[in-house]
């Protein structure tokens, strides 16, 4: 698939080839690093028995399930992705329940239908949209008149250790790597600057858009776990993809900079977000 025929094709191919599989390989390890964002999320939505959700970028699916688990039976949430490791996992997952669905789809462009969901979820999942105010236009459409938006992004790098600090603590070791990246670029910090956040939302036909600045410790995982997590993804994994021969070279480096994060035999290590929240008008 091109970037002609689709936008974020680029995105679709990486979520399919080594990146999904990667992160299908260590889901288990990834939603427990960063388990407080699902639960400081989905509180902000609120969602209540009864509503229709949909589930943006919901990788391995435990962002799904617990919010099936606060709509009941008489409500359903439907998990959108492009990753088709990930989907995997999340439908084996979801496996007995009945108000779970799971839709191989880019949420950019897929025609979701109109006024569908009560609510629209995402954990990390809307940052990496080649066409963010044509994607949140499109998922505009799929809520219903008075339906609300919760989303949680990253915000700056440097407010992010618990992100950067593995990266940080290899950099010397690595090769130059080269000009800084567009920080609008679709990534995990695409939408660190809220104004621009609130332009896209906004500009997509969004109202009441509001930003909750939260810090947090993240991680809370034993050092050899935090230790294998920042040298497969992140942005650290991202650069071992490109030469992995390099691995044993920093691995001492990185194990440092967590080993200082300890607390009662866990990395903990600060972590910055902000929780977005909209509606349809």
């Amino acid at each position: 698939m091109s970037e002609a025929t689709n936008p974020n094709a680029r995105q679709i191919a990486y979520w399919n080839e080594q990146g999904g599989r990667t992160w299908a390989e260590l889901n288990d390890l990834l939603d427990r690093q960063i388990h407080e964002v699902r639960v400081r999320a989905i509180d902000t939505l609120a969602p209540t028995a009864g509503e229709r959700l949909l589930d943006i970028g919901c990788g391995g699916g435990q962002t799904t399930v617990a919010l099936a688990a606060r709509v009941g039976a008489a409500g359903a949430v439907t998990g959108v992705d492009i990753s088709r490791p990930m989907l995997e996992l999340a439908r084996r997952r979801a496996e007995g329940l009945a108000n779970v669905r799971f839709l191989e789809a880019d949420a950019q462009v897929h025609d979701f239908g109109e006024g569908v969901f009560d609510a629209i979820f995402s954990r990390f999942g809307v940052m990496f949209f080649a066409d963010p105010t044509a994607a949140f236009a499109n998922l505009r459409r799929a809520l219903r008149v008075g339906g609300r938006l919760a989303f949680a992004c990253w915000r700056t790098p440097a407010e992010n250790p618990f992100m950067t600090g593995p990266a940080m603590a290899a950099s010397a070791l690595l090769p130059p790597a080269g000009p800084p990246p567009d920080p609008t670029a679709p990534g995990p910090f695409a939408f660190a600057d809220a104004e621009r956040v609130r332009g896209i939302l906004q500009s997509a036909g969004f109202e009441g858009v509001a930003f909750e600045k939260v810090d947090l410790p993240l991680g809370g995982m034993a050092l050899e776990d935090a230790l294998t997590l920042a040298l497969r993804v992140g942005p650290l994994g991202a650069r071992l993809r490109e030469n992995p021969e390099l691995a044993p070279r920093v691995r001492d480096s990185v194990r440092d900079v967590l080993a200082a994060n300890l607390k009662d035999g866990r990395v903990w290590m600060p972590g910055a977000i902000w929780i977005v929240t909209a509606r349809r008008p």
